[in-house]
């Protein structure tokens, strides 16, 4: 059947999506991937539909993997989906083996399906059915794991940037643990290693599914990647921009000593994790930022400022957040310079949530290009998805208690003086 392939001659992005066809450019590229096979958007309708004849198509293909498996789902019908969808399709990790294959397809193809998944379509103008391939994979059982990028993704310094935690990248991913930081320069050398706090592992039930495992404060503490193995992930990354290009988001797994490729994409803008580190957007894990970087990119309005410009004013009200595509800005509040920002940063964002008064001036330093993003572009997304908005009380509580501290430490120093 044509809409089940190995990932090696995954061709078509129309078909198979770009998750599917990104790994099978990177088998034909001889790059070390866990085996694998690719489903159509048509095949996983039909699998959704309960067609028998399509089921043991599947169920052929994926036998030779063996089990446990990983099905993650591959978008089909949108330019750029895997970054401006993150969030909204599934990934099942440690699938017993192929008689639960058909159902774990099944539940991506309802997960494109999902309420939360259609009111972002409709917000994107995708208003068609929408369709959406499957990646059935060979699951890892790794020593560690995480996500790597080509470009210092916050900087836009010319460096690996390495996040590792230990057992499978889920814990990276989803936010569960403060991962291992590594930075390396193009040359090989390393320039940083931060040790984490890596109190959880994510790791593979017998039965099928993931538990986490609570690790002992050594593990916890220590770091998970050795220098040789960070030799390893630099020569990857090298492999991964001369088959793709420049400023590649990985992610990546060392499994009985072997490091695998399983994921390379195009990071969605260079500085763009700025929403991460944003106050409001602080409590989501990579997908969920990648979900709001995503709603950004489709909906933000472009705004230039002039040198000297002001953005927002303290004491105004607002209803619009901006990221900048480039330029500098800065940031004063009472007339005291506090901060400068750059390419990625994001300001403004408490307007998201209400239309109260600005706490702070933001003027542009030079000239300022920045996306601006209105409480109304993404209210859809928070009703539709309780976890996102929860996640962003939980961001404004901290927020607020963090201003509380800065009042009373005021306070302190004025009764001192």
């Amino acid at each position: 059947m044509d809409g089940v392939v190995p990932l090696e001659q995954a061709h078509d992005v129309s078909l198979f999506g770009s998750k599917a066809v990104g790994l099978g450019e990177a088998a034909r590229s001889g790059l070390p991937i866990p085996p694998g096979v690719a489903l159509s958007g048509d095949v996983v309708e039909a699998v959704a539909s309960t067609d028998n004849k399509a089921i043991q198509d599947v169920e052929t293909l994926v036998r030779p993997l063996g089990s446990p498996l990983a099905v993650r789902s591959s978008a089909v019908d949108e330019d750029g989906a895997e970054a401006s969808f993150a969030g909204q399709h599934m990934t099942l990790l440690n699938v017993p083996g192929v008689d639960a294959v058909a159902d774990a397809v099944r539940e991506i193809w309802w997960s494109a399906n999902s309420d939360s998944a259609m009111s972002y379509r409709k917000h994107v103008k995708l208003v068609r059915q929408p369709s959406v391939g499957v990646v059935v994979q060979s699951l890892l059982d790794p020593e560690c794991a995480g996500v790597m990028f080509t470009r210092n993704p916050m900087s836009g310094a010319d460096e690996r940037v390495i996040e590792a935690a230990w057992g499978l990248g889920e814990a990276v991913v989803a936010g569960l643990v403060i991962p291992d930081h590594f930075r390396i320069d193009r040359s090989g050398e390393v320039l940083e290693r931060t040790a984490g706090l890596k109190r959880i592992a994510v790791r593979k039930l017998p039965e099928g599914g993931t538990f986490e495992e609570q690790l002992d404060l050594e593990l916890a503490e220590g770091l998970c990647v050795s220098d040789a193995q960070l030799e390893e992930l630099h020569r990857l990354a090298l492999s991964c921009e001369e088959a793709y290009g420049p400023d590649r988001d990985i992610e990546w797994a060392i499994a009985e000593g072997r490091l695998f490729l399983l994921q390379c994409r195009a990071i969605t803008r260079v500085g763009s994790s700025g929403v991460r580190s944003a106050p409001l957007f602080s409590e989501l894990d990579r997908k969920e930022t990648a979900a709001v970087e995503g709603l950004i990119e489709a909906l933000g309005k472009k705004r230039t400022f002039a040198k000297g410009e002001t953005v927002i004013r303290e004491g105004s009200s607002g209803a619009t957040c901006y990221l900048i595509e480039s330029g500098e800005a800065a940031v004063s509040i009472g007339g005291e310079l506090r901060a400068t920002l750059g390419p990625g940063a994001l300001f403004g964002e408490v307007a998201l949530i209400d239309e109260g008064e600005r706490i702070a001036t933001v003027t542009a330093v030079d000239d300022l290009v920045c996306l601006g993003l209105t409480r109304w572009d993404i209210q859809p997304l928070v009703e539709a998805n309780g976890v996102i908005g929860w996640k962003l009380l939980q961001g404004l509580t901290k927020y607020l208690r963090d201003a509380e501290q800065v009042i009373r430490d005021l306070r302190a120093d004025s009764a001192a003086a």
